[in-house]
């Protein structure tokens, strides 16, 4: 699969997505609430749910996260693939 690198770098660029990211790769599927808790509680972020939301929104369209309704809930998903592909062409 061929992704954006342009999307993934946006992404990339905000310092708020990449925290996200880190906490993804420590506990992937977590629910926005969860992932809102953990930011602020972590990383003494002062965010709403909703900004939470619009990031997630970017990291979605970059193809780094995902999300999956299990039950009542929405779970996001870290996915990795794109970043081990963009970073393969240069580490290869």
């Amino acid at each position: 699969m061929n992704w954006d690198k342009e999307a993934i770098f946006k992404a990339l660029g905000d310092s708020t997505r990449r925290l996200m990211l880190d906490e993804l790769s420590e506990q992937n599927e977590q629910t926005l609430y969860e992932l809102t808790v953990r930011l602020i509680m972590k990383h003494d972020l002062a965010i709403s749910r909703q900004a939470i939301a619009k990031h997630l929104s970017v990291l979605e369209a970059a193809g780094l996260v995902t999300s999956e309704r299990k039950g009542k809930y929405r779970v996001i998903v870290f996915i990795r693939e794109p970043l081990k592909n963009l970073l393969k062409g240069w580490i290869d």
